[in-house]
């Protein structure tokens, strides 16, 4: 990461003194803001050597000194309960930087003091940044920086991160900063004292044993005989003893530097947010308001670039005539390859421009933990966490950026169940699908805001079922695959933000859109080659499209489909997007995916073609339920590391759509 900022910097002077700093502190307590305000524009983005979480890394510049800055992900502990927290404790016990600062949030001091423990007791160059300090004196705490320092043995800095002066006071701090190593060390009973004086013969430091000795499945023998001894002392186990004994810590030093009023009562909004029924209702207006905005206001970006999509295939077409290129490589390369691409983007992106900005503003509200705190409830009778539902969430977007987001949840049986279930949240690949197909057979199809409420309100219900689902599937892997995996996780309100509107369109475009539109467009490109060839390579007198669903066709009668759509769900494997253009494209039998015409050609096309309301049913739970995409899958994959994984996650929804969509048709039938 450090070579990476260097080659990042070679034209800076190299007369600069340059000063290596990560970041590190608690999630929620702006970390991530100070960052981006410390660095501006110069900062990038790169995995940690042989681990998929990604690292922020920038430069800031004070005087004569280059601040080479990395943000690590938020951790509550050095004591690792998941990949994001491994990669921090790792970096950090690596000491390969001058200096680490310590975000905490002033108004929740308490709780980011257990990890200013262990980083102190690392024994490396430290600071603490205080952030958040304005609204803790609107919370009315006050904080004797001071006495804290003194305290803690290490200069300690109040700041804003909003506010230019805070960060020009830190930024001196930083560049200023002796570098001396801290000696902090805490006092643990003699039990645990007694068995550290042991294991620090065998370990670098003395936090590095203490982590061992909390580590319950070490494979140390050294630290198993430690363990034993302990135990046999009926002390409890060490663990227990440690965070006793930052919790008493905590406490003395709170004491002596912090003076707030009594507890402030939750604000209005937070007790209708959190209420367990007038909660729900707000969470349920919320998400239709949502998808209504971004429904409607995707319509007409959508028909705009579909446009010029056309008016380019026009223009390349006219192209390769002129240059007299072969009439197969010209529907091989436009109407094969191009069209696919085009008619990813112009579905995918209109609706990532409304929804990840949305989203993301929700998120920097801090409204979206309050969703995951109605939920908590249900999925933990489930054998989840209510940190799913921001993965569900996110997966609305993008299933791919849902499960990159399953980082946030701690316990590994909740993480994996989280990566799993993913797919039965419908993306936006999934929602043109869906949105044609409810305004079709579901609607009066004169396009007023009644057929517009209206068909939000189906995409609501078939959204809600799709988190039933999710629910009755994490409770039946967690008594089967997941019965003897431990659970854990930490679930936390944090306060209201002001959302700040330009990090919001930067963040949800460059680190979310981006990125999965260019997953989405090269899994197309593929998928288009793949797809051109099926149509038109010739058979016995047929496409071996047509004859791949014709083979299909009576295993598909009983889904309550035919060969075609089947056949179409399983072209769309590399973009769900494509799987409606494919099924228009095997109805007229022209060899080239076809463009989506008015809502009133394609009814007429579908009722031609034996379709009927339930048939529009079971291809909608169908789409629901089936197979994520390879975009998803990949990232499965990039994500977990195990093959184990991925086949599940393909072949689960798989097998709930096959079994809905029969029932569904069978009882339809009687």
């Amino acid at each position: 990461m450090w070579a990476a900022i260097k080659q990042a910097n070679d034209g800076i002077n190299e007369k600069l003194s340059r000063r290596r700093v990560v970041l590190c502190g608690n999630p929620n307590v702006g970390k991530s803001t100070v960052f981006n305000a410390l660095t501006k524009m110069r900062q990038h983005t790169g995995n940690w050597p042989g681990k998929t979480v990604e690292l922020a890394s920038g430069t800031c510049l004070y005087k004569d000194t280059l601040i080479e800055l990395v943000d690590l992900p938020g951790t509550y502990s050095l004591f690792p309960h998941s990949q994001e927290e491994s990669i921090s404790a790792q970096c950090l016990m690596e000491k390969a930087f001058d200096l680490c600062v310590i975000v905490c949030d002033a108004t929740l001091l308490r709780r980011n003091l257990h990890l200013v423990f262990q980083v102190l007791e690392l024994g490396i160059p430290c600071m603490i940044v205080l952030n958040l300090i304005d609204e803790a004196k609107r919370r009315q705490i006050k904080i004797d920086t001071q006495r804290l320092a003194s305290l803690l043995g290490c200069e300690v800095v109040a700041v804003s991160a909003t506010h230019k002066k805070s960060l020009q006071a830190l930024k001196q701090a930083i560049a200023e900063h002796p570098l001396h190593k801290n000696t902090f060390s805490l006092p643990y009973r003699k039990e645990v004292e007694e068995e550290l004086q042991v294991l620090e013969v065998h370990y670098p430091s003395r936090f590095e044993a203490l982590a061992a000795f909390c580590d319950e499945k070490s494979r140390d023998p050294k630290v198993l005989v430690s363990q034993k001894r302990l135990k046999d002392k009926q002390v409890g186990n060490g663990y227990d003893l440690v965070a006793a004994a930052y919790q008493e810590k905590a406490t003395q030093i709170l004491l002596q530097t912090e003076q707030k009023t009594d507890k402030l009562p939750l604000s209005k909004f937070d007790r209708l947010a959190t209420h367990r029924v007038y909660g729900i209702l707000l969470m349920l207006v919320m998400l239709f308001v949502v998808f209504w905005i971004t429904m409607e206001g995707a319509n007409l970006p959508s028909a705009w670039l579909s446009a010029l999509f056309r008016e380019l295939e026009a223009v390349l077409l006219a192209g390769c005539e002129k240059v007299h290129m072969p009439w197969l490589w010209q529907s091989f390369l436009v109407q094969g390859i191009f069209r696919t691409v085009g008619w990813v983007v112009s579905v995918m992106l209109p609706p990532m421009l409304i929804f990840f900005p949305l989203f993301t503003f929700l998120e920097d509200l801090g409204y979206l933990p309050r969703v995951a705190f109605q939920l908590d409830g249900a999925f933990a009778k489930s054998g989840a966490c209510g940190k799913q539902a921001l993965t569900m969430c996110m997966g609305f977007g993008c299933n791919a950026v849902g499960v990159s987001g399953a980082r946030i949840i701690d316990g590994r049986k909740e993480r994996e169940l989280a990566i799993l279930t993913n797919a039965f949240v419908p993306c936006n690949g999934r929602f043109p699908t869906l949105i044609a197909l409810i305004t079709i057979f579901f609607t009066t199809m004169r396009h007023t805001w009644i057929d517009s409420v209206l068909a939000a309100l189906f995409l609501c219900l078939f959204i809600l079922l799709s988190i039933a689902v999710t629910l009755v599937i994490n409770r039946i892997l967690s008594r089967t695959l997941y019965r003897d995996t431990p659970a854990s996780f930490a679930l936390e309100l944090p306060p209201y933000r002001r959302p700040q509107l330009l990090q919001i369109l930067v963040r949800s475009f460059c680190d979310r859109t981006l990125k999965v539109l260019g997953r989405a467009v090269a899994a197309a490109f593929f998928g288009g080659i793949f797809l051109w060839v099926l149509s038109n390579v010739m058979v016995e007198q047929q496409s071996l499209f047509q004859a791949a669903a014709n083979w299909l066709d009576p295993f598909a009668h009983l889904l309550g489909m035919d060969g075609v759509i089947l056949l179409a769900f399983f072209l769309g494997f590399p973009a769900n997007e494509i799987v409606l253009p494919i099924v228009m494209m095997g109805y007229t039998a022209s060899g080239v995916m076809m463009e989506l015409g008015s809502f009133t050609l394609l009814r007429e096309l579908f009722i031609a073609n034996g379709w009927t309301w339930i048939s529009a049913l079971c291809v909608m739970l169908f789409s629901l339920f089936h197979f994520p995409c390879a975009t998803t899958l990949m990232t499965i994959y990039r994500e977990s590391g195990s093959k184990r994984l991925t086949v599940l996650a393909f072949f689960i929804p798989l097998c709930i759509g096959v079994l809905l969509c029969i029932g569904v048709h069978l009882l339809a039938s009687l």
